[in-house]
């Protein structure tokens, strides 16, 4: 799985919405793993873990792939939720355009004792009974 050139991928996000992940990993407290975003979107705000899909990743794939590589945890008992859609959000370039990406959000449990090792998306992390307030999760059926 290759990266997409800079340029287009600016033409990309100028021009339609990225299909994410987003994870609410919990520990075996029932507490959620949160990490403060160093990077655009959500820069500076406590926030779940998650990004973008790559071509040939399934969706459980793209799960297990974000968790391990920003926090070096291994996860278990991935489960699909609802969706989470960012409309307007700063993008990552800086440009005067707004960022839309569609999440599908999934729950996920640590699976194991690793020690959290944050990757350059982050700068904090914590545990937190709670997920962010903004994070507003939308169910598949009601």
């Amino acid at each position: 799985m290759s990266l997409i050139p800079r340029e287009q991928y600016r033409k990309i996000l100028e021009n339609l919405p990225i299909l994410c992940v987003d994870i609410a990993v919990q520990n075996n407290k029932g507490e959620y793993l949160l990490v403060k975003r160093a990077n655009q979107p959500k820069k500076g705000h406590w926030w779940v873990i998650g990004g973008r899909l790559l071509k040939g990743e399934s969706l459980e794939q793209a799960v297990a792939r974000k968790v391990k590589e920003e926090t070096g945890q291994r996860i278990k008992d991935i489960r699909p939720i609802g969706y989470y859609e960012l409309i307007n959000g700063a993008n990552p370039f800086g440009l005067n355009f707004k960022y839309h990406t569609v999440s599908v959000v999934f729950t996920a449990v640590i699976d194991g004792l690793d020690p959290v090792k944050l990757d350059n998306q982050s700068s904090k992390f914590k545990f937190s009974k709670k997920l962010p307030g903004d994070f507003k999760i939308r169910g598949f059926v009601k």
